[in-house]
């Protein structure tokens, strides 16, 4: 987190939060969602606008963390913007060999792979669950066909729950009555 954020939250520590108001989607695009959008409905069917300004993504990113819930969000000076997933809290890269790589940049270790109902490869990291990004699947096919990979069948709706985040936590957040 940055030290310009850190300072905003000791500062004024009791902003609210904001739900609904920003996506990442599948391929580690950031999304704006205004009032509009989001009444058109939930993020799988209303992106938003993408963010473009490269400074502002790196931002996002560098301020990018997770509540005790499975929340993902960012940490927008001293106000939390919480965070409407697709499909997972990282998009994977993956390099040479079993590099993985987030959308932000950071290293992550695999710890397991898994597949889902459509096709969409996931990998369990030392920092939680990524879906490998659609540019990628080569690779990743590649790992999976000399054995360095073994995708287990799964859900992909059970995923959420059993790797401890939230996709909408705008939905939760309506469905707790707050």
């Amino acid at each position: 987190m940055d030290d310009i954020v850190r300072q905003a939250i000791a500062k004024w520590p009791n902003v609210p939060h904001c739900y609904g108001w920003l996506g990442l989607d599948a391929r580690g695009r950031w999304f704006m969602r205004d009032d509009r959008v989001q009444a058109a409905g939930p993020f799988s069917q209303a992106r938003g606008s993408l963010l473009r300004h490269d400074k502002l993504v790196e931002f996002i990113q560098r301020n990018y963390e997770h509540d005790d819930a499975g929340c993902w969000y960012f940490q927008n000076g001293p106000q939390r913007v919480y965070v409407e997933l697709e499909a997972a809290p990282w998009v994977l890269r993956v390099g040479p060999g079993t590099d993985v790589t987030t959308h932000s940049g950071d290293q992550l270790a695999p710890r397991a792979t898994l597949v889902d109902e459509t096709g969409r490869l996931y990998v369990a990291t030392d920092r939680g669950l990524g879906v490998v990004h659609t540019l990628d699947m080569h690779a990743a096919a590649d790992l999976v066909e000399q054995g360095r990979w073994q995708p287990e069948p799964v859900r992909a709706a059970e995923l959420p729950a059993r790797f401890g985040y939230v996709l909408s936590p705008a939905a939760r957040k309506q469905e707790a009555g707050h």
